[in-house]
């Protein structure tokens, strides 16, 4: 077997399960997640009839390039969404299995492990599945850390030239997960001249970008970054992005790559023996997923709605503000976040993910310690009454004791 098998950690979700095991919650109060990133909105009807109508493609095998049709709907949604003269759908757009899949294989085909200690960059806290990648790629992992005081800014000095002279691959995430930050066209170019120094390819994480909150702000992407910044070939630049949260198909399993054609050519090889090419009914469906902008506005509105009252009810005990896009609150912990989201499920039944299990320690600290995230996925009613119970049990903490406990926590610390 592969030895790297045994560096990976467990997942998230597994610590969480772990973690909650023998607990016994409060059975007068319904269940609510709030832990997995899993959208709860409905899935349009257009894009369910789309598939169905299609489903006479499973008697054919499908292009691992996808069709015509699904390129050329992808190449114009990211025209019109980041104002792009011109995308090539033959040369600069693959159609993937979800962002996750993609993330993941992208790593297998970028890193060259015949050079000495290969390194890759990625965020922290971050997507697990960027770890799990690296270390299977035989690649040495160096995160950055992505912290409350500086905006969760991108900091790229946090690591020496040492490690960026060996680094082949960074991934990036904006809009962040779980913190919501959006990087800034000038942390784009610092990162763009530190890939031109050190010839580092770039994946951008992109899962989130249809979830903002300002109709009038969209959030800023690598590839309308890149040729603001006379970058308009995207060299050493893929993007990556999903239906999954734009239009609640999480179970299409349907995105695509964008950028370096020289890159997408030889990912496209790969891709080609990996057997991943997305089902004909489901490339239909997507291709008109990418058509439409109407869905995608109604489902921004309930995300609005949501953070919008959340954020009202939880201000009074808590520190916490709208993020720049994404679904998720990253919000302090008075006590130890393994502690809190156990307490929390205890006495009110709701799960949510302590941030360590999201980070490592890292240039001496967990970022995610001390944190929880919380995914404001479900529908409405059931956001605010999660919300209603949250604050319920900051409250214990705000007055200096845990009902559970009895032990006092300052009020500065962290409410």
């Amino acid at each position: 077997m592969n030895p790297n098998l045994s560096r990976l950690q467990p997942y998230p979700f597994q610590k969480l399960a772990a973690l909650l095991a023998g607990v016994t919650p409060d059975a007068s109060l319904r269940p609510i997640s709030l832990s997995i990133g899993e959208p709860k909105h409905a899935t349009p009807q257009f894009i369910r009839d789309e598939l169905t109508a299609r489903i006479d493609g499973l008697s054919s095998y499908p292009a691992t390039a996808g069709s015509e049709a699904l390129r050329n709907a992808m190449a114009g949604w990211i025209e019109r969404r980041y104002q792009i003269a011109r995308i090539d759908p033959a040369r600069q757009v693959l159609p993937v299995n979800g962002s996750r899949e993609a993330l993941f294989a992208f790593a297998q085909a970028v890193v060259d492990g015949s050079r000495e200690r290969p390194a890759v960059v990625a965020p922290n806290p971050f997507y697990q599945i960027y770890e799990g990648a690296i270390l299977l790629a035989g690649a040495e992992p160096h995160f950055l850390n992505l912290l409350p005081d500086t905006g969760f800014a991108l900091d790229l000095q946090q690591l020496p030239e040492e490690v960026w002279s060996r680094t082949q691959l960074i991934y990036v995430c904006s809009p962040g997960n779980p913190t919501g930050n959006v990087i800034t066209l000038e942390e784009w170019r610092a990162l763009f001249d530190l890939s031109d120094r050190h010839g580092f390819v770039i994946a951008a994480d992109e899962c989130y970008s249809e979830i903002y909150f300002d109709e009038k702000r969209p959030p800023l992407g690598a590839l309308e970054a890149a040729q603001r910044l006379g970058r308009g070939d995207f060299r050493r630049l893929v993007a990556f992005s999903s239906l999954s949260k734009r239009s609640n198909v999480p179970g299409m399993r349907s995105g695509y790559v964008a950028g370096d054609a020289d890159i997408l050519a030889k990912f496209l090889l790969y891709r080609t023996y990996h057997g991943c090419a997305m089902n004909p009914a489901v490339q239909a469906a997507s291709a008109a997923a990418w058509s439409d902008e109407q869905h995608v506005v109604e489902n921004r509105r309930l995300y609005r709605e949501k953070f919008e009252k959340t954020c009202a009810i939880l201000s009074p005990v808590t520190q916490v503000e709208v993020p720049e896009a994404a679904f998720y609150l990253w919000l302090r912990t008075p006590i130890a976040d393994t502690e809190f989201a156990k307490q929390l499920f205890e006495q009110y039944n709701v799960s949510v993910v302590p941030g360590s299990y999201l980070a490592r320690e890292a240039h001496g600290i967990n970022p995610g310690r001390n944190f929880i995230r919380v995914a404001l996925v479900a529908p409405v009613g059931e956001c605010l009454e999660a919300a209603q119970r949250l604050k319920a049990f900051y409250s214990q903490f705000a007055k200096g004791k845990n009902k559970n406990d009895g032990f006092a926590v300052s009020h500065r610390q962290g409410l």
